[in-house]
């Protein structure tokens, strides 16, 4: 009888300290992105070397459209986990191409940055829950670049690390779903090959405004 009762305190005593269910959301948003200029260099297919600056465009709302998804796992009423997918895209600007000698230079079909962060919220008496993230990851671009005297390069590839940093707002319309807004920034390592030899490189900087919705199960 006592080692029931000792069994029993232990475990209201463990259901005391444990949260009564895990909390997790995913979340889907699009918005407004874009790039700021950047250095880009590397080799051609004829091994000339290339070392220019690149103006970016972003073209949030053309197909295939600027868009995200994250899985959030809460690990107590402060602080979770977050996997988050972005798709970003980067096209190089007219002038870039006049100058550069590519006749195309982009990452339309995503630069697909794919991270994983912390994300501290603070909670407080109103719907209104503001939080901070930060995080890092991989990218994986769809590689477009034609040099006007090579050939084109169309393909997947690894493109290299990531880091991510979001600020945001999330209004909680009821106890299942949620609006949110807020600002991210993705800094991306882009380091692909050309089909044919020749590389080329580049770091991105994607500034994001994002609306999106969460459901939490």
């Amino acid at each position: 009888m006592r080692s029931i009762k000792t069994l029993s305190a232990a475990l209201v005593a463990v259901s005391a300290v444990m949260p009564a269910h895990a909390e997790n959301t995913f979340s889907i948003y699009g918005g407004l992105q874009s790039l700021p200029h950047s250095i880009v260099w590397g080799e051609d297919q004829n091994a000339a070397d290339f070392n220019f600056v690149a103006g970016w465009e972003g073209r949030s709302f053309a197909m295939p459209p600027y868009w995200g998804a994250r899985y959030t796992h809460w690990l107590n009423d402060d602080w979770a986990w977050s996997l988050d997918f972005t798709h970003s895209k980067a096209y190089a600007d007219a002038g870039t191409l006049t100058d550069s000698g590519f006749s195309v230079l982009e990452f339309t079909d995503g630069i697909n940055v794919l991270t994983v962060n912390a994300i501290r919220r603070f909670q407080g008496q109103s719907r209104l829950t503001p939080y901070v993230g930060f995080g890092a990851g991989i990218s994986i671009p769809h590689v477009e670049i034609t040099p006007t005297t090579g050939i084109e390069t169309f393909e997947y590839q690894f493109g290299g690390y990531a880091l991510q940093l979001q600020l945001g707002v999330d209004y909680a319309l009821n106890d299942k779903w949620s609006l949110f807004t807020e600002y991210k920034m993705n800094f991306v390592m882009i380091d692909v090959d050309l089909v044919d030899g020749g590389w080329l490189r580049t770091d991105l900087f994607v500034n994001a405004f994002n609306l999106g919705v969460s459901r939490r199960f």
